[in-house]
């Protein structure tokens, strides 16, 4: 393959200040509970004030997808098959390591809870290139899936709101999106490989969570054993309304709650559009029908019998099963500044520190601290931070010039930007 005509974007004595587009070369790593898969892609950002914002995204290739690997009866992820596969896919590609400038490697679904996972998220944060991000949680996942599926697009283009459930291996996670945002997210245990089956129609794999839904449906699982497209369809049935009881938003039982992986979603507006976005979605469309030796289909059948219920129109997405790492692969991209304050200089360079945009109004003489304070729990919550002890930032963004006495120099900070319309992020080592 032709490797893609671009300037360099990471060279030391490279400076975008002053460049009306920039162009940069994204990854997409995405290793799950099912499905492990890469999307490269050609980004165009063009300058909007003092902000780069995506314009275009061009998709390189799409790598194969390749059947996450487990050794020791699934309790570890095989990172010598991983490592491989993703090697394969650069050299298909014709991209050398050096030449991405930025992505982001997502662990996700059941795959972050195997013991060794943060281990393979950082080996291979350090090969994909020095500006890709590593990232894993269920908050972060269901934000990509939201911006790679087309719904935080389709909730601008109609500033309506739509809800993106993305249905994968083992877990369901659900956005709210209005006005080209990610208004808020939560996740549930529910998943097509929560049980799995070997040619043969032999259990080969059975996590927690799809041993509740087994005994909810009275039906007994063991490893090696078979079960009836009767028994499967009631396991899967239980799973959908689990889903259902989260999407619905009148109320979640407390068996539900145990399945949750985020605080249930809090919005009570009328939904107009609902997207699903996953492995399990390509069976909800129609675009796969094969079998993998999981409940994939009898989930995808069951949710598409009762999407009706939601009372809002069903669209296609962008991208189904590489929703997430298509939106791993453009999400992280944020450029702008007109003017950066970083104190002590030897703090630099940081790599791997997430940023958060709480969403407050800062323009009025009064602030509440509550309002503030609650505004910044779910930005956490949304990437995943919320329990988290480690580095991060917070991006306050000010809609303007900035009140001295709200500057950090004015309540007794090193510091502050000398020109009209910053944003100040403030490092935050343990978050409020």
């Amino acid at each position: 393959m032709t490797q893609p005509q671009r300037e360099g974007f990471t060279g030391s004595d490279r400076s975008f200040m002053g460049e009306e587009e920039l162009h940069l070369t994204s990854v997409g790593v995405d290793i799950g509970s099912s499905t492990s898969h890469l999307v490269f892609s050609a980004l165009e950002l063009e300058r909007r004030n003092t902000r780069y914002v995506i314009v275009k995204r061009t998709i390189i290739r799409e790598s194969d997808i390749l059947l996450t690997p487990y050794v020791d009866d699934g309790a570890t992820i095989d990172a010598a098959a991983l490592g491989a596969f993703i090697d394969a896919q650069y050299r298909a590609t014709g991209l050398r390591r050096e030449q991405i400038d930025t992505g982001a490697l997502i662990l996700t679904g059941v795959a972050v809870r195997r013991h060794n996972a943060r281990a393979i998220a950082e080996l291979f944060a350090q090969e994909a290139g020095k500006f890709v991000a590593v990232s894993a949680g269920d908050g972060l996942e269901a934000a990509m899936a939201a911006h790679g599926s087309g719904a935080v697009a389709e909730s601008e283009k109609t500033h309506g709101v739509v809800m993106n459930i993305d249905i994968g291996g083992g877990t369901s996670k659900v956005a709210v999106c209005q006005g080209g945002k990610t208004l808020e997210v939560t996740a549930l245990d529910a998943g097509a490989r929560l049980l799995a089956f070997d040619e043969e129609d032999r259990i080969v794999r059975i996590e927690e969570a799809g041993r509740f839904y087994a005994s909810e449906a009275g039906v007994s699982v063991e490893l090696g054993a078979t079960l009836s497209e009767d028994e499967k369809q009631a396991i899967a049935g239980k799973m959908v309304d689990r889903l259902m009881e989260v999407v619905l938003r009148n109320g979640v039982s407390d068996e539900t709650k145990g399945l949750l992986r985020l605080p249930e979603l809090s919005y009570e507006g009328a939904v107009g559009t609902v997207i699903f976005s996953g492995g399990v979605s390509e069976f909800v469309y129609g675009y796969d029908k094969k079998s993998y030796g999981d409940l994939g289909p009898l989930l995808a059948r069951t949710m598409r019998q009762r999407v009706g219920e939601l009372g809002a129109m069903l669209m296609a997405p962008t991208a189904g099963i590489r929703a997430t790492v298509v939106g791993a692969s453009q999400y992280t991209v944020q450029v702008s500044g007109s003017t950066i304050f970083i104190s002590p200089i030897e703090s630099v360079p940081i790599r791997n520190i997430p940023v958060m945009t709480p969403e407050f109004d800062l323009t009025g003489d009064d602030i509440d601290s509550d309002a503030v304070a609650n505004a910044v729990r779910a930005g956490l919550t949304r990437l995943d931070l919320h329990d988290a002890d480690t580095a991060g930032a917070i991006r306050f963004p000010t809609g303007g010039a900035a009140p001295i006495r709200r500057s950090p120099a004015a309540s007794g900070g090193a510091g502050r930007p000398r020109s009209s319309g910053w944003t100040h992020s403030r490092a935050a080592r343990h978050p409020p």
